[in-house]
Protein backbone atom coordinates (compact mmCIF):
# COMPACT_ATOMS: atom_id res chain seq x y z
CA UNK A 1 0.00 0.00 0.00
CA UNK A 2 1.37 3.57 -1.28
CA UNK A 3 0.00 5.25 1.93
CA UNK A 4 1.08 2.55 4.57
CA UNK A 5 1.80 4.34 7.83
CA UNK A 6 5.35 4.04 9.85
CA UNK A 7 5.70 4.35 13.41
CA UNK A 8 6.75 8.11 12.81
CA UNK A 9 3.52 8.34 11.21
CA UNK A 10 1.94 8.30 14.35
CA UNK A 11 1.99 11.40 16.33
CA UNK A 12 -0.03 12.94 13.17
CA UNK A 13 -2.62 10.45 13.31
CA UNK A 14 -3.66 10.87 16.63
CA UNK A 15 -3.50 14.59 15.99
CA UNK A 16 -5.76 14.25 13.26
CA UNK A 17 -8.15 12.94 16.21
CA UNK A 18 -7.57 15.61 18.32
CA UNK A 19 -5.58 12.71 20.79
CA UNK A 20 -2.77 13.09 22.97
CA UNK A 21 -1.73 10.13 22.18
CA UNK A 22 -3.14 6.23 22.67
CA UNK A 23 -3.55 3.82 25.78
CA UNK A 24 -2.74 -0.10 24.90
CA UNK A 25 -4.53 -2.50 27.26
CA UNK A 26 -2.17 -5.81 25.61
CA UNK A 27 1.42 -5.24 26.23
CA UNK A 28 3.71 -7.49 27.55
CA UNK A 29 6.47 -6.74 30.07
CA UNK A 30 8.01 -9.79 32.02
CA UNK A 31 10.68 -10.90 33.70
CA UNK A 32 13.67 -11.65 31.10
CA UNK A 33 13.99 -14.65 31.38
CA UNK A 34 10.27 -15.79 31.11
CA UNK A 35 10.51 -13.17 28.03
CA UNK A 36 13.40 -15.19 26.19
CA UNK A 37 10.94 -17.89 26.76
CA UNK A 38 8.01 -16.13 25.05
CA UNK A 39 10.49 -15.09 21.97
CA UNK A 40 11.98 -19.03 21.82
CA UNK A 41 8.15 -20.04 21.48
CA UNK A 42 7.34 -17.55 18.64
CA UNK A 43 10.92 -17.98 16.80
CA UNK A 44 9.89 -22.12 16.61
CA UNK A 45 6.14 -21.35 15.40
CA UNK A 46 5.68 -23.59 12.40
CA UNK A 47 6.25 -21.63 8.97
CA UNK A 48 9.19 -19.25 10.88
CA UNK A 49 6.92 -16.32 10.44
CA UNK A 50 6.48 -15.03 13.18
CA UNK A 51 9.68 -12.17 13.61
CA UNK A 52 9.61 -10.83 16.96
CA UNK A 53 9.52 -6.85 15.38
CA UNK A 54 10.43 -5.13 19.04
CA UNK A 55 13.42 -7.90 20.07
CA UNK A 56 15.07 -5.19 22.18
CA UNK A 57 15.80 -4.83 25.98
CA UNK A 58 13.57 -3.53 28.35
CA UNK A 59 14.93 0.03 27.97
CA UNK A 60 14.96 0.70 24.60
CA UNK A 61 11.08 -0.93 24.33
CA UNK A 62 9.83 1.70 26.62
CA UNK A 63 11.56 4.54 24.94
CA UNK A 64 10.11 3.17 21.88
CA UNK A 65 6.44 3.07 23.05
CA UNK A 66 6.84 6.67 24.62
CA UNK A 67 7.75 7.51 20.80
CA UNK A 68 4.81 5.42 20.02
CA UNK A 69 2.54 8.19 21.94
CA UNK A 70 1.20 5.45 24.54
CA UNK A 71 0.26 7.08 27.34
CA UNK A 72 -0.78 4.46 29.35
CA UNK A 73 0.01 0.93 29.32
CA UNK A 74 0.15 -2.81 30.31
CA UNK A 75 2.96 -5.10 31.60
CA UNK A 76 0.50 -8.34 30.77
CA UNK A 77 2.20 -11.74 32.52
CA UNK A 78 0.98 -14.89 33.02
CA UNK A 79 1.65 -18.57 34.71
CA UNK A 80 1.96 -22.04 32.38
CA UNK A 81 2.05 -23.66 35.63
CA UNK A 82 1.89 -23.38 39.63
CA UNK A 83 3.89 -21.44 41.92
CA UNK A 84 4.75 -18.63 39.42
CA UNK A 85 1.72 -16.32 39.51
CA UNK A 86 2.81 -15.06 43.15
CA UNK A 87 6.13 -13.94 42.26
CA UNK A 88 5.63 -12.49 38.51
CA UNK A 89 2.78 -10.66 40.41
CA UNK A 90 6.14 -9.17 42.62
CA UNK A 91 7.89 -8.57 39.52
CA UNK A 92 4.85 -6.46 38.05
CA UNK A 93 4.25 -4.42 41.09
CA UNK A 94 7.80 -3.58 40.95
CA UNK A 95 7.89 -3.38 37.04
CA UNK A 96 4.78 -0.88 37.67
CA UNK A 97 6.67 1.26 40.15
CA UNK A 98 9.89 2.32 38.08
CA UNK A 99 7.59 2.93 35.05
CA UNK A 100 5.45 5.85 34.88
CA UNK A 101 3.43 5.22 32.04
CA UNK A 102 2.61 1.39 33.19
CA UNK A 103 -0.12 -0.04 34.91
CA UNK A 104 0.56 -2.67 37.94
CA UNK A 105 -0.55 -5.71 36.18
CA UNK A 106 -0.96 -9.25 37.73
CA UNK A 107 -1.95 -12.67 36.94
CA UNK A 108 -3.62 -15.85 39.04
CA UNK A 109 -3.36 -19.88 38.50
CA UNK A 110 -6.00 -22.40 39.93
CA UNK A 111 -3.92 -23.46 42.82
CA UNK A 112 -4.64 -23.27 46.58
CA UNK A 113 -2.86 -20.20 47.57
CA UNK A 114 -4.50 -18.14 44.61
CA UNK A 115 -7.18 -15.82 46.38
CA UNK A 116 -4.23 -15.11 48.97
CA UNK A 117 -1.95 -14.21 46.83
CA UNK A 118 -4.77 -11.99 44.06
CA UNK A 119 -5.93 -10.03 47.25
CA UNK A 120 -2.21 -9.22 48.45
CA UNK A 121 -1.77 -8.17 44.39
CA UNK A 122 -5.21 -5.58 44.65
CA UNK A 123 -3.54 -4.31 48.39
CA UNK A 124 -0.71 -3.36 46.49
CA UNK A 125 -2.52 -1.75 43.74
CA UNK A 126 -2.28 -3.27 41.01
CA UNK A 127 -5.12 -2.12 38.29
CA UNK A 128 -5.42 -5.20 35.77
CA UNK A 129 -4.87 -9.14 35.84
CA UNK A 130 -4.08 -11.33 32.58
CA UNK A 131 -5.47 -14.72 32.40
CA UNK A 132 -4.33 -17.02 29.62
CA UNK A 133 -6.43 -19.69 29.42
CA UNK A 134 -4.67 -21.57 25.88
CA UNK A 135 -0.97 -21.20 27.44
CA UNK A 136 -2.29 -21.95 31.36
CA UNK A 137 -4.10 -24.93 29.66
CA UNK A 138 -6.90 -24.43 33.16
CA UNK A 139 -10.34 -24.36 33.36
CA UNK A 140 -12.07 -21.11 34.20
CA UNK A 141 -14.41 -22.81 35.88
CA UNK A 142 -12.05 -24.42 38.71
CA UNK A 143 -13.83 -24.10 42.10
CA UNK A 144 -10.29 -22.79 43.19
CA UNK A 145 -10.79 -19.67 41.08
CA UNK A 146 -14.26 -19.18 41.93
CA UNK A 147 -13.62 -16.87 44.74
CA UNK A 148 -10.59 -15.16 42.51
CA UNK A 149 -13.15 -14.13 40.12
CA UNK A 150 -15.94 -12.52 42.77
CA UNK A 151 -13.06 -10.52 44.30
CA UNK A 152 -12.59 -8.75 40.92
CA UNK A 153 -15.80 -8.41 39.64
CA UNK A 154 -16.22 -6.62 43.28
CA UNK A 155 -13.26 -4.59 42.70
CA UNK A 156 -14.19 -3.53 38.81
CA UNK A 157 -10.63 -4.72 38.14
CA UNK A 158 -10.24 -5.55 34.37
CA UNK A 159 -9.23 -9.18 33.39
CA UNK A 160 -7.81 -9.38 29.81
CA UNK A 161 -8.16 -13.05 29.29
CA UNK A 162 -7.08 -14.73 25.94
CA UNK A 163 -10.03 -17.35 26.14
CA UNK A 164 -10.95 -17.80 22.53
CA UNK A 165 -8.84 -20.64 19.74
CA UNK A 166 -6.33 -18.15 18.21
CA UNK A 167 -3.71 -19.29 17.30
CA UNK A 168 -4.57 -22.79 18.35
CA UNK A 169 -7.50 -24.37 20.48
CA UNK A 170 -6.73 -25.72 23.99
CA UNK A 171 -8.59 -27.64 26.46
CA UNK A 172 -10.43 -24.96 28.04
CA UNK A 173 -10.82 -22.31 25.14
CA UNK A 174 -13.87 -20.83 22.78
CA UNK A 175 -16.67 -19.07 24.65
CA UNK A 176 -18.16 -21.67 26.43
CA UNK A 177 -15.46 -21.80 29.62
CA UNK A 178 -15.59 -18.13 29.90
CA UNK A 179 -19.28 -17.84 29.57
CA UNK A 180 -20.03 -20.01 32.53
CA UNK A 181 -17.67 -17.87 34.14
CA UNK A 182 -19.51 -14.43 33.83
CA UNK A 183 -22.87 -16.29 34.24
CA UNK A 184 -21.76 -16.64 37.67
CA UNK A 185 -20.26 -13.45 38.02
CA UNK A 186 -21.77 -11.17 35.68
CA UNK A 187 -20.56 -7.81 36.59
CA UNK A 188 -16.83 -9.07 36.30
CA UNK A 189 -14.70 -6.06 34.10
CA UNK A 190 -13.42 -8.87 31.77
CA UNK A 191 -11.80 -7.96 28.55
CA UNK A 192 -11.47 -11.01 25.29
CA UNK A 193 -8.17 -11.05 23.52
CA UNK A 194 -7.91 -10.48 19.86
CA UNK A 195 -11.75 -9.47 19.79
CA UNK A 196 -12.30 -13.14 20.26
CA UNK A 197 -10.22 -14.74 17.30
CA UNK A 198 -11.81 -16.99 15.62
CA UNK A 199 -14.87 -17.06 17.79
CA UNK A 200 -15.62 -13.50 16.74
CA UNK A 201 -19.65 -13.40 16.66
CA UNK A 202 -20.14 -15.69 19.91
CA UNK A 203 -18.04 -13.04 21.76
CA UNK A 204 -19.62 -10.02 20.57
CA UNK A 205 -22.43 -12.14 21.78
CA UNK A 206 -20.90 -12.28 25.19
CA UNK A 207 -20.33 -8.51 24.96
CA UNK A 208 -23.70 -7.74 24.26
CA UNK A 209 -25.23 -9.77 27.03
CA UNK A 210 -22.72 -8.65 29.81
CA UNK A 211 -22.27 -4.90 30.31
CA UNK A 212 -18.72 -5.06 31.34
CA UNK A 213 -17.48 -7.33 28.76
CA UNK A 214 -14.79 -5.48 26.81
CA UNK A 215 -12.62 -6.93 23.28
CA UNK A 216 -9.37 -5.54 22.80
CA UNK A 217 -8.02 -5.21 19.34
CA UNK A 218 -5.11 -7.31 19.91
CA UNK A 219 -3.51 -8.18 16.21
CA UNK A 220 -7.17 -8.19 15.26
CA UNK A 221 -7.94 -6.53 11.84
CA UNK A 222 -4.26 -6.46 10.63
CA UNK A 223 -3.34 -8.18 7.25
CA UNK A 224 -0.93 -10.92 9.18
CA UNK A 225 -4.54 -11.50 11.06
CA UNK A 226 -6.65 -11.20 8.23
CA UNK A 227 -5.01 -13.93 6.28
CA UNK A 228 -5.22 -16.30 9.04
CA UNK A 229 -8.59 -15.61 10.82
CA UNK A 230 -10.39 -12.90 9.19
CA UNK A 231 -12.90 -10.86 11.23
CA UNK A 232 -16.23 -10.95 9.20
CA UNK A 233 -17.43 -8.00 7.60
CA UNK A 234 -20.93 -8.88 8.52
CA UNK A 235 -19.96 -8.22 12.06
CA UNK A 236 -18.74 -4.68 11.62
CA UNK A 237 -22.07 -3.13 12.78
CA UNK A 238 -22.22 -4.59 16.13
CA UNK A 239 -18.45 -3.23 16.36
CA UNK A 240 -19.14 -0.10 15.81
CA UNK A 241 -22.31 -0.08 18.51
CA UNK A 242 -20.19 -1.54 20.71
CA UNK A 243 -17.79 1.78 20.60
CA UNK A 244 -17.23 1.50 24.19
CA UNK A 245 -16.36 -1.74 24.95
CA UNK A 246 -14.19 -2.13 22.27
CA UNK A 247 -10.57 -1.10 23.49
CA UNK A 248 -6.60 -0.79 21.80
CA UNK A 249 -4.59 -3.83 22.49
CA UNK A 250 -1.14 -4.38 20.17
CA UNK A 251 0.86 -7.72 21.50
CA UNK A 252 4.28 -4.97 21.83
CA UNK A 253 6.60 -6.04 21.52
CA UNK A 254 5.55 -9.66 19.99
CA UNK A 255 4.05 -8.63 16.94
CA UNK A 256 5.61 -9.75 13.23
CA UNK A 257 4.90 -6.10 11.42
CA UNK A 258 5.25 -2.24 12.99
CA UNK A 259 2.91 -0.77 15.73
CA UNK A 260 1.71 1.45 13.76
CA UNK A 261 0.52 -1.25 11.42
CA UNK A 262 -2.23 -2.35 14.32
CA UNK A 263 -3.35 1.59 14.18
CA UNK A 264 -3.54 1.60 10.66
CA UNK A 265 -5.82 -1.85 10.72
CA UNK A 266 -8.40 0.20 12.60
CA UNK A 267 -8.74 3.55 11.07
CA UNK A 268 -9.25 1.56 7.72
CA UNK A 269 -12.07 0.11 9.24
CA UNK A 270 -13.92 3.31 9.16
CA UNK A 271 -16.16 3.45 11.64
CA UNK A 272 -15.53 7.10 12.47
CA UNK A 273 -13.43 9.19 14.17
CA UNK A 274 -15.36 8.95 17.49
CA UNK A 275 -15.13 5.52 17.36
CA UNK A 276 -11.39 5.45 16.81
CA UNK A 277 -11.05 8.05 19.72
CA UNK A 278 -13.07 5.51 22.08
CA UNK A 279 -11.29 3.12 21.07
CA UNK A 280 -7.51 4.36 20.75
CA UNK A 281 -7.94 6.49 23.90
CA UNK A 282 -11.03 6.86 26.05
CA UNK A 283 -11.92 3.39 26.85
CA UNK A 284 -8.05 2.39 27.59
CA UNK A 285 -7.92 5.37 29.55
CA UNK A 286 -10.52 4.29 31.89
CA UNK A 287 -9.84 0.44 32.20
CA UNK A 288 -6.37 1.49 33.40
CA UNK A 289 -7.87 4.02 35.90
CA UNK A 290 -6.18 6.84 34.26
CA UNK A 291 -8.87 9.26 33.94
CA UNK A 292 -9.72 11.07 30.39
Amino acid sequence: MADRLTDADLPRVYADLGLPGVADIHVHFMPDQVLRKVWAYFDAAPGGRWEVRYRLDETERLRILGELGVLAHTALLYPHKPGMAAWLNDWGVDFAARTPNCVATGTFFPESDVDTYVSSALDRGVRVFKAHLQVGAYDPRDPLLDPVWGMLADARTPVVCHCASSPTPGPYTGPDPIAAVMKRHPDLTLVIAHCGSPEYADFLDLAQRYPNVHLDTTMSFTDFMSERSPFPSSELPRLRDLADRVVLGSDFPNIPYPYAHQIEALVRLDLGDDWLRRVLHDNGMRLLGRGQ
